[in-house]
C-alpha cells in the first residue's frame, strides 16, 4: 500500500496543491477513502506550523460524525511518541477555546465548526493514519489511550488505528472490489452446538466461547463484516459501552443477555468439536465482534463466558443479502427512515403520482425505479423535498444539512397532506438548475468562493432560498412572504428568465459569504464558513445583497431593460404569495 500511495501523490494535483509528502498522504486518502472532491479535501487540510498534532479535520454532517486525522507517512516502524500525540490532540479537543489561541488560520476556522458540531451530538473520532507499523509500546499506549478517551466522560472519542492493512481495505471497499474470504476453525465444546437441516440449508446453532472470538481474523480490518449493513461504531458507542461493561463485569451472563451473532459462510464442515467455516462473513454482529475484539484482554483466559452464533451454509449473494437486511432491522435507524410511511408522506406521495402519471416519489432510502418504465424529470425523493421545503417555504436553508431536524423536530410542519404535487416538481427542478452551478465538471460557472464550494452537500439549498428571496423583491413583497413554487417556475420559464435568475441569485450568495468574511476578519475574529452556512446571519447576508444588485443594474448600460424584464417577467400577484412555514 505504501508503494501505491508514493507512486499516487506524485500526482500533478498533489504536486501543485500540497508542500510535502505528509500532507499529500493525507489528502490521498481524503480524496480515496471518504470521497472528497479536490475542494473539499484542500479545505479539510491543517497541516503545518500551529496544527496542534492535528492533519485533517473532516465533519460529516450525513452522518453526523467529526474526524479528527493525524497522519505519519513513512516505512518501517512507529514508536510510542507519535501515539502519545494522540493523547495531546484529543486533551486540546476538550479545551477548544484555548485551543483555537494558538492554533493556525485553517485550524481556528475548523475548531469553531467542531465546536458547533459537538454541540449538536456528533460523534467524535480521531483517526491515526500510518502506513508504518506500531512497536510494542506503541500499541500498548494505544489501546490505554482508547480505552480512556471512549469511557471519558467529557469528551468521549473512538480512538482508530488506520494502518496499512485498514487503508487498503477501505480503500478496496471504496472501489467496491471483492475482499478475500476468510476461511475460520472454530473450536466448540461438546454439547454446546447442534447441527441442523432446514429446508436443504444446512445451519450449526452454537455457544462458542468469547475467548474464542477475539481470534477469528477480518475483525480489526471490517473484512469479516463485508456484508454487513454497516461497520463498527466504535467503542465509543452507547450499546458498545454496554457490551464492554458486560464484558467485563459478568462475561458469565454475557450469553443470556445478548442476542447472539449471525455468521454465513460457502462450506460448514465438523472435525472433532472442529468447526471448520470457509467464506465466513458476519452479517450481523458487527458491533458487538468489534467490542469483543477491543476488549480482549478481559476476556481472553474467561472460561465461562459464551455467545450464540448462528452458521449458515450459504451460497446464494441474493439471500446472503436479504439475510443480512433482516437480521439487522432492530439497529437503530433514522429519523427519516421512521418517516417513509407517515400518512402525510404517502399522500404527497399518491397524490404525486396521480398527477404525473410518469412519475415516482421515492420514499425508502434505496429504492430504485425503474427508469425505463418512470420519466426520470419526474422522479422525486423525500429526503430532497424535505431540505427543499425548509429552505423554500420555511426559508430556513440553515438546517437543510441536518436530515434528523427536518424529519423529526421539523416534520409536522413541513410535511402537510395537501401539498400541491406541481410544486414538488417545481422545488425539484429549481433545484436540479441550481446544483448544475455546484457540480465539479461544470467548473464553477457562478465562480463561487471556493469555500463555498466546499460545502456542496448543503449550501446550494442557501441557492434555492435566494431564488426566493429574488421574487420577494422585485414584487416589494414582506420578507416572511413566499413565494409559490410552481407560479415561479412558470414564470421563469415563460419569460426565459431562469438561467438569469440562478446566476444573480448565486451571485448574492457568494457576494454575501465573502461580506461576512470580511466583516469578520475587519473584526479580528475568525470566520468559519460551516457556522457561517448554518447561521441565520447568512440569510440576512443573502437578502442584504439582493436589493443594491438591482439597484446597480441601473447603472450600467442594458441593465435598465434588464431589470424591467425581470420585474414585468416575474410580477407576481398578493395571492402567489403564503406566508413562511415556521421553523424555529
Amino acid at each position: 500500500m505504501y508503494d501505491k500511495i508514493r507512486n499516487d501523490i506524485q500526482q500533478k494535483y498533489y504536486k501543485d496543491n500540497y508542500p510535502n509528502d505528509g500532507q499529500r498522504f493525507v489528502a490521498w486518502y481524503l480524496r480515496n477513502v471518504y470521497n472528497l472532491d479536490e475542494v473539499e479535501t484542500k479545505d479539510a487540510i491543517v497541516d503545518g506550523a500551529g496544527d496542534k498534532q492535528i492533519d485533517a479535520v473532516y465533519i460529516d454532517n450525513q452522518d453526523c460524525k467529526v474526524y479528527i486525522i493525524q497522519g505519519k507517512y513513512y516505512q518501517g516502524t512507529a514508536d510510542a511518541e507519535p501515539v502519545r500525540e494522540l493523547l495531546s490532540c484529543w486533551t486540546q479537543i476538550k479545551d477548544l477555546k484555548q485551543l483555537q489561541e494558538s492554533a493556525n488560520t485553517k485550524l481556528k476556522s475548523k475548531i469553531q465548526e467542531i465546536s458547533t458540531a459537538l454541540q449538536d451530538d456528533y460523534d467524535l473520532f480521531i483517526e491515526f493514519l500510518t502506513t508504518a507499523t506500531l512497536t510494542d509500546s506503541a500499541i500498548n499506549d494505544f489501546n490505554v489511550f482508547k480505552e480512556e478517551m471512549s469511557t471519558s466522560e467529557t469528551l468521549p472519542a473512538e480512538l482508530v488505528l488506520v494502518d496499512s492493512e485498514v487503508i487498503e481495505t477501505r480503500y478496496n471497499d471504496t472501489l467496491n472490489k471483492n475482499r478475500p474470504y476468510i476461511d475460520h476453525q472454530f473450536e466448540l465444546e461438546t454439547n454446546r452446538y447442534m447441527e441442523l437441516d432446514l429446508n436443504g440449508t444446512k445451519a450449526v446453532i452454537a455457544a462458542v466461547p468469547l475467548r474464542e472470538c477475539f481470534k477469528i481474523p477480518g475483525i480489526k480490518d471490517g473484512t469479516l463484516f463485508r456484508k454487513n449493513v454497516r461497520q463498527s461504531l466504535g467503542t465509543g458507542n452507547k450499546v458498545n459501552k454496554g457490551i464492554a461493561n458486560t464484558l467485563k463485569s459478568n462475561p458469565e451472563d454475557f450469553f443470556f443477555l445478548h442476542n447472539g451473532i449471525t455468521a454465513i459462510c460457502s462450506s460448514l464442515k465438523f472435525e472433532n468439536n472442529k468447526l471448520m467455516t470457509k467464506g465466513l462473513n458476519v452479517v450481523n454482529g458487527c458491533q458487538s465482534l468489534s467490542t469483543i475484539y477491543s476488549s480482549s484482554e478481559a476476556v481472553r483466559n474467561n472460561t465461562n463466558g459464551y455467545i450464540l452464533f448462528r452458521f449458515y451454509e450459504i451460497a446464494d449473494d441474493l439471500k446472503c443479502d436479504s439475510i443480512s437486511t433482516s437480521t439487522n432491522s432492530q439497529s437503530t435507524v433514522k429519523a427519516r427512515d421512521l418517516r417513509s410511511n407517515d400518512k402525510s408522506v404517502l399522500a404527497i406521495k399518491k397524490s404525486f403520482e396521480q398527477f404525473y402519471s410518469d412519475g415516482y416519489f421515492i420514499t425508502k432510502r434505496g429504492e430504485q425505479p425503474n427508469t425505463a418504465k418512470y420519466n426520470t424529470a419526474h422522479i422525486c425523493n423525500l429526503t430532497e423535498l424535505g431540505k427543499q421545503l425548509i429552505s423554500w417555504h420555511s426559508q430556513r436553508p440553515t438546517i437543510a444539512y441536518s436530515e434528523t431536524k427536518i424529519f423529526d423536530k421539523y416534520f409536522t410542519q413541513l410535511f402537510k397532506k395537501d401539498y400541491d404535487p406541481e410544486n414538488v416538481q417545481a422545488l425539484h427542478e429549481l433545484y436540479d438548475e441550481v446544483l448544475k452551478n455546484w457540480l465539479p465538471e461544470n467548473d464553477n460557472p457562478l465562480n463561487f468562493n471556493e469555500s463555498l464550494l466546499a460545502m456542496k452537500a448543503y449550501a446550494p439549498y442557501h441557492h434555492l432560498y435566494a431564488i426566493s428571496v429574488f421574487i420577494g423583491v422585485l414584487n416589494n413583497m414582506p420578507s416572511d412572504n413566499v413565494p409559490s413554487p410552481k407560479i415561479v417556475l412558470k414564470k421563469l420559464k415563460e419569460s426565459n428568465l431562469l438561467e438569469k435568475i440562478i446566476s444573480m441569485s448565486g451571485k448574492a450568495l457568494n457576494t454575501g459569504f465573502e461580506s461576512a468574511n470580511a466583516q469578520t476578519v475587519t473584526e479580528g475574529k475568525v470566520f468559519s464558513p460551516q457556522n457561517w452556512i448554518k447561521s441565520k446571519g447568512s440569510l440576512t447576508k443573502i437578502r442584504d445583497a439582493i436589493t443594491p444588485m438591482l439597484s446597480a443594474l441601473e447603472m450600467v448600460d442594458g441593465g435598465k431593460e434588464v431589470l424591467t424584464n425581470l420585474r414585468i417577467g416575474l410580477k407576481m400577484q398578493s395571492n402567489d404569495f403564503s406566508s413562511r412555514w415556521s421553523a424555529d
